[in-house]
C-alpha cells in the first residue's frame, strides 16, 4: 500500500488515494463532526430556542445549560425536551454526514462515535456499523438506575415540546421509571449511572470483531473532529494502532487540531480545516470528468 505520496503538494488528492486503497475504513468521529455540520450549541441558534432561559439564567450555551440544577423536573424537563429535539430529531443544517457518507458507502467502514445526536442512522450509515461509545440523546434510562435498560423518547420529548408553558412542562408529563418509579434521565455517559444496554455491548462487540477482522488488512483510521477532551476513546487507541498495524494510515481532518505523533507521522495525513469543506473537496469530481 502506498500510504503517502510524499513529492505530492495535493492533500486532497493524497486523501483521495489513501482511501481508494484502503480494504476498511475505521471512522473516529467527536463533535467537532457535528459542528461542521451546523449543530452549533452556542451563538445565534442558542439564542433562537434558549432566549428566556439565557435570559432568566444567564448561561450562554446548550451544553452550560445542561448542568445548570433547575428547581424543578418541570422546568428541567422542559429546558431538555428543546435540547433533545433540536439535536437529535432535527436534521443538521449542512449535509457533512451524507457527503461523509457518500464517500464511504462503497466501502468496508465501522464508525466510533462519541456523539450522541444520531446523525450517521439519519445519513444512510448501517446501524450495524456505528458504535455510539457515550449514548444517545434518544434514549432515557432510569436515573437511579435500577436496571439496564433504556427507552426510545421521540414521542415523550415531542409531548412535552408541545405541551410547555412559561418554562415548563406538566407535571404530568415528568417521565419516570416504569420498573423502579424514580424519574427518568438522558441516556448519556456523565458519570457512573450511564447504562450501557444489551445495544450498547451488542454495537462493542461488533466494532473488536471488525478490528480483530481488518488488522492485517490495508486500513484507513479516519478521524474527524475529535479533540482532547476524551482522547483514550478515539484519538490514542487510532494512533497505538496505526503505530501497530504495518499496513495502516492515518487521517485526521479538523479545523485547529489537526496533528500526529511522530511515530506515525509517515503514515498520516493531517489537515486543519473545516471537515465538510474537505469532504466537499473530496467528493468532487476530478479535472476531466474522471
Amino acid at each position: 500500500m502506498s500510504i503517502l505520496n510524499r513529492e505530492s503538494a495535493d492533500i486532497i488528492g493524497q486523501l483521495r488515494e489513501v482511501l481508494a486503497d484502503a480494504d476498511a475504513v475505521i471512522i473516529g468521529a467527536g463533535a467537532g463532526l457535528s459542528a461542521s455540520a451546523g449543530y452549533a450549541y452556542d451563538g445565534e441558534r442558542f439564542h433562537r430556542y434558549f432566549s428566556d432561559f439565557e435570559e432568566k439564567y444567564h448561561f450562554r450555551d446548550m451544553y452550560s445549560g445542561g448542568f445548570y440544577p433547575f428547581a424543578s423536573l418541570e422546568e428541567y424537563w422542559a429546558y431538555w425536551s428543546r435540547y433533545i429535539y433540536i439535536n437529535r430529531y432535527t436534521d443538521p443544517p449542512k449535509p457533512v454526514y451524507q457527503d461523509l457518507y457518500g464517500l464511504l458507502k462503497d466501502k468496508d467502514y465501522f464508525v466510533l462515535t462519541t456523539n450522541v445526536d444520531h446523525c450517521f442512522q439519519k445519513a444512510g450509515f448501517d446501524k450495524h456499523r456505528l458504535f455510539y461509545t457515550q449514548g444517545d440523546y434518544g434514549l432515557f434510562q432510569c436515573s437511579k438506575p435500577c436496571h439496564r435498560k433504556t427507552y426510545d423518547n421521540e414521542s415523550q420529548v415531542l409531548r412535552m415540546l408541545k405541551s410547555q408553558l412559561d418554562m415548563k412542562i406538566p407535571t404530568g408529563l415528568i417521565p419516570h421509571c416504569p420498573v423502579c418509579g424514580k424519574p427518568m434521565s438522558m441516556n448519556l455517559r456523565s458519570d457512573n449511572s450511564f447504562v450501557e444496554d444489551e445495544g450498547w455491548h451488542l454495537a462493542a462487540e461488533r466494532y473488536r470483531g471488525f478490528l480483530d477482522t481488518h488488522k492485517n488488512r490495508q486500513a484507513l483510521f479516519l478521524e474527524l473532529g475529535t479533540g482532547m477532551n476524551t482522547p483514550g476513546i478515539i484519538k490514542f487507541p487510532f494512533w497505538r494502532m496505526v503505530h501497530e498495524w504495518p499496513n495502516a494510515a492515518y487521517a485526521c481532518i479538523n479545523l485547529g487540531e489537526a496533528f500526529a505523533p511522530a511515530e506515525i507521522r509517515k503514515k498520516s495525513i493531517c489537515i486543519d480545516d473545516d471537515i465538510g469543506t474537505v469532504l466537499k473537496q473530496t467528493n468532487a469530481p476530478l479535472p476531466g470528468g474522471f
